[in-house]
């Protein structure tokens, strides 16, 4: 476990200009953006309630503010105080509530669209998708796969070192080995089958996550854990 998770987080925070100070803890954080003026809101920018945003058409500008998302499209100008946005608190809290392993339920989450199956916590590592994961550093490793249908074995290692999980017919959770946790900065591939389609992932291990969904947010951007980011402003837009 890293001496200064919290401590690299601010500092990574800093570096990019999204430092959260008196004046920018009430601002919203941009979790995506597409069209022309993209540029002027690159992923983690810090967007104050009075604001003013100028968009062009084709713009589309994703921010998460004051415990919900909110969707600016232009063309238009716009500022966050003046748009009606419904909180998703509810959502937020379930994808971040640490399940014990007893608690966790079997099953998955339906999203909005027909016949596709979402991961319901933000802390379970879903094996299909490479990249860096950010965790507690207080609750053990858990993977997920969304076809429960039958029994299914992966293989989890660094390549010279493996181990292999299996997932029970029926069970959308299985364990990391505890006996071998994952070290933080360490490159992992999670392979299924014939090996050909294993994926990457590294993790970052938090002291402490952020009860707030924009504080979160800014801890997962500087850590670089942007499919975590994607799954949690997908979730809080009722997607």
């Amino acid at each position: 476990m890293s001496l200064t998770r919290g401590t690299l987080a601010a500092v990574a925070l800093i570096a990019t200009g999204l430092a959260v100070t008196p004046q920018s803890a009430e601002a919203g954080v941009v979790v995506s953006s597409s069209g022309p003026s993209a540029g002027q809101f690159p992923v983690g920018r810090q967007i104050g309630g009075n604001e003013r945003i100028t968009l062009r058409d084709g713009d589309s500008v994703t921010v998460l503010d004051n415990g919900g998302t909110r969707v600016l499209r232009g063309s238009g100008s716009f500022t966050l105080a003046s748009q009606s946005g419904a909180s998703q608190n509810r959502a937020f809290a379930s994808l971040t509530t640490q399940r014990s392993a007893t608690r966790a339920r079997t099953g998955a989450v339906r999203s909005a669209n027909v016949g596709e199956v979402s991961n319901p916590s933000l802390w379970y590592v879903d094996v299909s998708k490479a990249g860096t994961i950010c965790l507690p550093a207080d609750q053990g490793v858990r993977l997920w796969r969304a076809d429960t249908q039958a029994e299914s074995t992966y293989s989890v290692g660094t390549g010279n070192m493996t181990s292999r999980i299996t997932f029970p017919a029926g069970e959308m959770l299985a364990s990391w080995d505890a006996s071998n946790p994952p070290s933080e900065g360490t490159t992992y591939q999670i392979g299924h089958g014939s090996g050909s389609n294993a994926v990457e992932v590294k993790f970052v291990f938090l002291d402490s996550a952020p009860s707030a969904a924009e504080e979160l947010a800014a801890t997962l951007i500087a850590n670089g854990c942007m499919e975590q980011l994607n799954q949690m402003s997908s979730a809080m837009m009722g997607e």
